[in-house]
């Protein structure tokens, strides 16, 4: 600290353990709103960024009460994408009026996905065609596909997910679905050997997504690699040659309901879903206060991996 006291890494919010000012983002606009609807899902991954499973409910299911007050506030806020994830959002009873209500209020709408089995319900399914139906390109389908390969997409995601990805790409892709998808960079390969290696399997269930649009196939950098980051001063910005405004908590904010919690909050994070330091409040007002970054996926994900979500 100032007075040369010394501190553990990540201990304290405005200080790193050298006693150096941390670093902080301000938020520049808020770009992209975030809901997670619940941390339940049908899988559950060795490395999920927020630990989601079949038995993970602490963040509960939101419903369209919860999600409504901040859709009118981010339109205020002149947002222009709404983004949910989960766990798996298909699972969350309430998701096609959810995503319904979003769409209306005429936001650009992401939803991350598995595409496996809570995906391929017939209530989903009819649901989903609706939308699509009535809103066209204005819904996107992000699929977690972690590896081109079965073996290694099911060293994360465990036995017998890798097919039932590809049958709900599939689906999607006749039945004329917006559709990207997102895997991990923690294989050891180069990243051309890897788009090539997406392509090849999109082309034989005819999905078409360009792997050489980052946006469209997002690598994302792994999180907890059992390595000690270094924390992020403020003198990290010109020694990186990096902004503040470059980093994700520059231009989005994610809505929780933590279980027990009287109402839904919003976290400055997508990835950073329990921590309560990074809870910025129950208004998206409240939340535009600047993010002190204070973890360790600050440095590993966003500032040295330069992963965004959005």
């Amino acid at each position: 600290m100032a007075d040369g006291t010394a501190i553990n890494k990540w201990s304290d919010p405005d200080f790193t353990a050298d006693g150096t000012r941390r670093a902080a983002v301000g938020l520049k606009q808020l770009e992209t709103l975030w809901f997670n609807t619940g941390t339940l899902c049908n899988i559950e991954c060795v490395n999920c960024y927020i630990e989601s499973s079949p038995t993970n409910d602490r963040l509960v299911y939101l419903t369209p009460e919860d999600v409504a007050p901040y859709l009118a506030e981010a339109r205020q806020m002149g947002t222009q994408e709404i983004g949910f994830t989960g766990g798996e959002p298909m699972m969350n009873k309430d998701i096609i009026r959810i995503l319904e209500m979003t769409l209306e209020h005429g936001f650009q709408t992401l939803v991350l996905t598995n595409a496996m089995k809570p995906l391929m319900r017939p209530r989903v399914q009819e649901g989903l065609l609706d939308l699509k139906e009535r809103f066209g390109s204005q819904l996107t389908l992000r699929i977690s596909l972690d590896h081109y390969s079965k073996e290694l997409h099911e060293k994360e995601r465990g036995k017998d997910t890798y097919q039932p990805a590809l049958d709900g790409m599939q689906w999607l892709a006749e039945n004329g679905f917006t559709m990207t998808a997102a895997g991990r960079t923690c294989w050891g390969e180069d990243e051309s050997e890897a788009r090539q290696g997406y392509k090849k399997v999109f082309d034989s269930i005819g999905v078409q997504i360009d792997v050489t649009d980052p946006e469209a196939l997002v690598l994302f950098p792994e999180m907890n690699d059992g390595g000690d980051p270094p924390e992020i001063t403020v003198e990290c910005w010109g020694i990186l040659n990096k902004k503040p405004s470059d980093i994700m908590c520059a231009t989005s904010r994610m809505v929780v309901r933590h279980k027990g919690a009287g109402r839904a909050e919003v976290q400055a994070c997508t990835l950073l879903a329990y921590d309560q330091q990074f809870n910025l409040g129950g208004s998206l007002e409240e939340a535009s206060q600047p993010v002190k970054l204070n973890h360790p996926h600050c440095a590993t994900f966003c500032v040295l991996g330069g992963g965004s979500c959005s």
